[in-house]
């Protein structure tokens, strides 16, 4: 089975029966973790016979390569069935677990994390291929996962956000699931519980966390600062950041110029195509808004919008490819403004 990204949650939801096999895999990876802990842990939760889960890494198997065929053909003395959780690393090789989906019983049902995985590589045709077993998409949080991301750690805490504080969180969130719901439970845990969440609070606590990620790299890009960009940009994927969610990041940003820029060359006053801004633009950013609008023309937006949009394109068509991608868009952004 092919699971595409937006049919994920209602496959972990309610899993096949008989599922033997799983391969979660993405540009996110720790939303891949969380996925594969997430179903390890519903098929290991029967209230009849509770089942083990087993962590692995290709590692384990270096030394004994056939203990992950033991480890699911063995029936468990107690009962139960036995879950085993595999990071598949760049040393792990396809042959190793390709003889575990043809089909044949098992007695314990493996979950896979794999990295960005093209469409034709063997380990994915693989899970697409076998009996079954499933393949799982995972990709950086949409504006609609991302809010049930947050409403799900909102209501364990009792808190209430306001929808411009949430937007205004949301903006800040999206590059890899981990991360993100780690800066909500720290928001959390700073608010207290119950509390009313302020953009004040947001600031103080994931603020920090934004001032070496997306929007410094897009406010970097459309001020013309090219290697302010880079630097950056080098920070934020050392940090764990997809280049993809760079891209679409720099995309929402001359998009929302562009459109800016329109609304004031049709007439209409600055102030209030600022104030119009769904999600609102937060205040500390308008001010960087502003000097970029004085610095592009409609036309330069209009072109810097082409610009990115291809590279999106060409990033989802490219995976390997969408670092230098990446950067080869900084660099053609800061020559239509004109570097500096």
């Amino acid at each position: 089975m092919d699971i595409k990204a937006a049919q994920a949650d209602r496959f972990l939801k309610s899993p096949p029966r008989g599922l033997a096999a799983v391969l979660f895999y993405g540009s996110d990876p720790g939303l891949v973790s969380e996925r594969a802990g997430l179903l390890a842990k519903l098929l290991a939760d029967d209230p009849k016979e509770p089942g083990e889960i087993i962590r692995l890494d290709d590692t384990d198997l270096a030394g004994d390569p056939d203990r992950l065929g033991v480890e699911l053909r063995t029936i468990p003395m107690f009962g139960g069935r036995k879950i085993v959780r595999l990071r598949a690393e760049a040393r792990l090789k396809p042959e190793a677990i390709a003889d575990l989906l043809d089909g044949s019983p098992l007695a314990g049902v493996l979950v896979v994390e794999g990295g960005n995985l093209k469409a034709d590589s063997k380990l994915r045709t693989l899970f697409v291929s076998g009996q079954n077993a499933a393949a799982v998409a995972c990709f950086p949080d949409d504006d609609r996962s991302l809010g049930q991301l947050i409403g799900e750690v909102a209501a364990e805490h009792r808190l209430t956000i306001p929808p411009e504080v949430r937007d205004h969180l949301a903006s800040l969130l999206g590059a890899d699931r981990t991360q993100s719901r780690n800066e909500i439970e720290k928001l959390a845990l700073y608010a207290g519980p119950g509390a009313a969440v302020t953009l004040e609070d947001i600031d103080a606590i994931v603020g920090d966390a934004s001032e070496l990620g997306l929007d410094q790299i897009a406010n970097a890009v459309t001020a013309g600062k090219v290697t302010e960009a880079l630097a950056a940009f080098d920070r934020a994927v050392s940090a764990g950041e997809s280049p993809q969610s760079v891209i679409l990041a720099l995309l929402r940003h001359v998009m929302r110029l562009h459109m800016l820029s329109a609304a004031v060359a049709g007439g209409k006053p600055l102030d209030g195509a600022l104030r119009a801004l769904r999600p609102p633009l937060h205040f500390k950013a308008e001010p960087m808004v502003r000097a970029a609008l004085r610095a592009w023309s409609t036309d330069q937006l209009a072109r810097a919008v082409s610009l990115t949009q291809a590279c999106a394109k060409a990033a989802r068509l490219s995976s390997s490819l969408e670092r230098e991608l990446a950067e080869r868009l900084i660099l053609d952004l800061g020559q239509v403004l004109g570097a500096r």
